[in-house]
């Protein structure tokens, strides 16, 4: 099996984000299940790797921007992140769903991806589902719900 890191990471994210009981007790079980799955050792430990990034970088800065301020990404950013998923990105942010300091950390997160290929916009969703689960303690499992729908609905976001 010919995987990357961000298959592996979804892999995780879909297998273990809504299963909290059938949870392996340790990074070991975790690791045993991606294995017998067919994911190969070193993308495993790279997808670890991603997460204790993730888990680390939870303590990013407030960053104060005036409403009207526009992100504008840096040549190596723009360069991994599609047309299409900067626009998305943008979209999460004017929409609500992201911060500015959770939108810095999809970034980061989708920098740290192990990969010379550019992230499209499928695969930048995954990252956002999980920053944003990472981030849970600021949302309510309804709004988290909310977000997923808006994240992977294939139609705009209607907002009440």
């Amino acid at each position: 099996m010919k995987e990357g890191v961000i298959d592996v990471l979804m892999y995780i994210f879909s297998s273990y984000a809504d299963q909290d009981e059938n949870l392996p007790e340790n990074r070991d079980g975790i690791d045993a299940d991606l294995r017998a799955a067919g994911f190969a050792p070193l993308e495993i430990d790279k997808a670890f790797e991603w997460l204790d990034g993730l888990a680390e970088a939870d303590d990013v800065p407030a960053i104060k921007q005036s409403s009207s301020s526009t992100r504008i990404f840096a040549f190596e950013e723009s360069q991994r992140l599609a047309n299409n998923a900067q626009g998305f990105l943008h979209f999460l942010e004017q929409s609500g769903v992201l911060t500015p300091q959770l939108r810095e950390l999809v970034i980061n997160r989708v920098m740290a991806l192990d990969t010379d290929t550019e992230v499209d916009i499928e695969e930048l969703k995954w990252v956002v589902m999980m920053v944003l689960f990472n981030s849970a303690e600021d949302h309510d499992e309804d709004t988290l719900m909310h977000y997923e729908d808006i994240v992977f609905a294939d139609q705009p976001a209607i907002f009440h």
